[in-house]
């Protein structure tokens, strides 16, 4: 593996060519997995309880109005559990994929960019997953009902396609290493750049500053466990490394299986991780101040000064704003705060 070194991920960001190439896809893998076996019984045990299981056949076809109607006749608090559970149930699988690319000349990035994807005639663009060290290009793919581009390439790509790559673009880039810890936030697919920023900061060594660790944090937030891209390599991690700190949150996912971690929003649940929890009520709100007082449903020790942080943020748009607005409460600077939405 060769390491690249270089000062500023801006200034190198600045000198890379903006390339076409043709690349050929060397792994195409599904990252979630069909659950509705699984939402079947859950139904089936919540039917028995509330007595609505005559709606609920053992095989077949669901009739999910019948269901719906009848479970919120028993218990209408029910109806968020059921609407999930239709959703994710009638949702095309695979939903989540990695693809893996080989491409004939390197494509140069720094990480947090993005490239676009040119397939079947079509092009979108992809931020990269993979660490700018490795040879191959990894991006990872969410399928978008109704989607121009998205769904063929869940659904019709395969290992020897050929497409076209064409990049880098984006400016959410790491700054200059230093001292400060790093907190990246990302919802669903919008942790592809955290995850190739998080892999070459400890490549290159940059999760230390003059021999001392950084806290790095990770909050990724999903409805289900399996809609969490490299939750196992991300674990693992966290295994490994000390100062390597993942906190994913599930907003469904103790509707259908056991789930001790957090449920929040990404930006709450980082608040409860702060170095100071006596926040003023004024600014943050009764709630919000009344949640910090809870223990944090992960066991991690190390907690965050947010005066010497520095916050990168990717996901939907109204996330990354909530999450700008919190950091800045909070007291993060404003010019070490670095977001990308979409959505």
């Amino acid at each position: 593996m060769t390491i690249r070194e270089h000062n500023s991920q801006h200034e190198h960001a600045q000198s890379l060519p903006l390339i076409s190439e043709s690349a050929t896809v060397t792994s195409v893998d599904a990252m979630d997995r069909d659950r509705r076996s699984e939402i079947r019984r859950k139904l089936l045990a919540l039917g028995k309880r509330h007595g609505f299981e005559d709606t609920i056949p053992d095989t077949g076809k669901i009739d999910w109005t019948a269901v719906f109607e009848a479970a919120t006749t028993a218990n209408r608090r029910l109806a968020p559990q059921i609407g999930a559970f239709r959703d994710r149930y009638e949702r095309a699988h695979p939903a989540l994929v990695s693809i893996t690319l080989d491409v004939d000349n390197p494509v140069k990035f720094a990480a947090g960019q993005y490239v676009s994807l040119r397939y079947n005639g079509r092009t979108r663009p992809y931020s990269v997953a993979s660490s700018p060290n490795r040879d191959d290009l990894e991006l990872c793919i969410r399928r978008v009902p109704d989607g121009r581009l998205s769904p063929k390439l869940c659904d019709d790509l395969s290992v020897g396609d050929e497409v076209t790559v064409r990049g880098p673009n984006g400016h959410l880039l790491l700054e200059n290493q230093s001292k400060r810890d790093l907190a990246f936030l990302a919802t669903g697919t919008g942790v592809a750049p955290m995850k190739s920023m998080i892999d070459y900061l400890f490549e290159d060594g940059r999760d230390e500053y003059q021999g001392e660790p950084r806290d790095i944090w990770l909050f990724l937030g999903a409805a289900w466990e399996d809609d969490l891209p490299y939750h196992d390599a991300f674990q693992e991690r966290a295994a490994t490394h000390d100062n390597f700190h993942y906190v994913p949150c599930l907003s469904r996912e103790s509707w259908l299986a056991d789930w001790a971690g957090e449920t929040e929003y990404i930006q709450d649940a980082l608040l409860k991780y702060v170095e100071e929890r006596a926040l003023d009520d004024a600014v943050f709100g009764r709630h919000i101040a009344e949640m910090l007082r809870t223990q944090p449903d992960v066991e991690i020790e190390a907690r965050i000064d947010p005066h010497e942080l520095e916050v990168y943020a990717c996901g939907i748009n109204a996330m990354v704003y909530s999450l700008e607005t919190a950091v800045t409460r909070l007291g993060v600077p404003t010019n070490h705060v670095h977001c990308e939405g979409y959505g």
